[in-house]
């Protein structure tokens, strides 16, 4: 069962969020933050993916800090739209978001942040900020920028070996800054989870990725 919900924030923001629910008990909560590109289909069907595994999942809106119900697609133009939306969010901002949702699911257990791309630099930033079970960052372009500040939950980090936004070097700097964090480099590139990009997705390094972050949830989340 899914809905989408209105949360607030710390600072008076109000924001919508989806929300996946288990058909059982929740075996802990997964907060999904987005790509750059909103609460696509893609985004919700993960959503729902771990909702199928038994947890509360919730996936916050975040471009609704600068405008409500913005959804792009992958073309050339609206990935530099999507850009400059991106641009317009303060990170510690987004973090307050994903800080609310946080604390609505707490009741569910455990949570774990999981996040692409952008998200995954703010699962890195949030994992850093607030009380969480675990945190999962796939290709978290911009994560060296964020150091000293690490972790302070058990976090595995997801990258490709031709990603240019996070190349092997920027992994061996977030290594060596955190070595205690799981690390995984596939032989791909940037996005190769989402299968809606067909000129990104690489279905064998996802279904690797996914099935040890199955693993590393049930390790750390229930």
């Amino acid at each position: 069962m899914s809905q989408y919900e209105n949360l607030m924030a710390r600072d008076g923001h109000k924001f919508s969020v989806y929300i996946a629910k288990p058909s059982a008990k929740a075996l802990g909560a997964v907060i999904i933050v987005q790509e750059i590109f909103g609460l696509t289909p893609w985004v919700l069907r993960t959503a729902d993916s771990y909702a199928a595994n038994g947890y509360l999942c919730v996936a916050p809106a975040l471009f609704d800090r600068v405008r409500r119900n913005l959804v792009l697609g992958y073309s050339p133009p609206e990935m530099e739209q999507a850009m400059g939306y991106r641009k317009q969010i303060d990170t510690a901002k987004a973090v307050l978001d994903i800080g609310a949702a946080a604390a609505m699911a707490r009741h569910a257990g455990k949570i774990a942040v999981i996040g692409f791309c952008w998200g995954g630099m703010l699962a890195w930033t949030a994992a850093s900020e607030l009380r969480l079970g675990a945190a999962v960052s796939y290709y978290g372009a911009g994560i060296p920028k964020l150091l000293p500040k690490v972790p302070t939950c058990p976090t595995l980090l997801h990258s490709g070996d031709q990603d240019k936004s996070i190349p092997p070097a920027d992994i061996d700097q977030i290594r060596a800054a955190f070595p205690r964090a799981v690390y995984y480099v596939y032989p791909t590139g940037h996005a190769f989870a989402n299968d809606d990009r067909p000129d990104h997705y690489d279905a064998e390094a996802a279904a690797l990725a996914r099935s040890r972050t199955d693993a590393f949830l049930v390790q750390h989340i229930g």
